[in-house]
């Protein structure tokens, strides 16, 4: 069963692990890798990733991307979001921290920014304007 909107954006602005998925190219599957990303409803959703990176020279020579999150338990639920790149900007230091502080426990969050600082190199945060969504829930009714 879809989810209505609002679930939908609940869903997706939960710290759930994303599938990333771009254009390769002609004659290649896309690209499809796990990610970390911030969103809130209504908003645009972003992610960082290297200012080099194939991810982000493949999201910029498409001009969009899709999004997939998941989870297993208590119920099978998905939601996919598709759009197109509202900007592309350089990535901060209170942007990585605030996508850390998503994901990891708060006694580890300062050891992987020293290590995301000294080891990832530039980053970039990639703004995506979601228009197409899919979801579902397979629980029972």
């Amino acid at each position: 069963m879809p989810l209505s909107v609002s679930e939908r954006e609940q869903f997706l602005s939960e710290p759930h692990i994303a599938a990333l998925s771009v254009s390769a190219g002609e004659n290649r599957g896309p690209l499809t890798v796990p990610i970390w990303y911030q969103y809130a409803p209504g908003g645009d959703l972003w992610v960082l990733t290297g200012a080099g990176s194939e991810k982000a020279r493949l999201i910029e020579a498409a001009g969009r991307f899709t999004m997939m999150v998941e989870r297993v338990d208590p119920t099978v639920r998905y939601v996919s979001v598709e759009g197109a790149v509202t900007r592309t900007v350089p990535g901060t230091d209170d942007m990585l921290r605030e996508v850390t502080e998503r994901y990891l426990a708060p006694e580890k969050v300062d050891a992987y920014l020293d290590f995301a600082r000294a080891e990832l190199g530039e980053q970039v945060a990639i703004h995506l304007r979601p228009e197409h969504w899919r979801s579902a829930d397979m629980g029972p009714a």
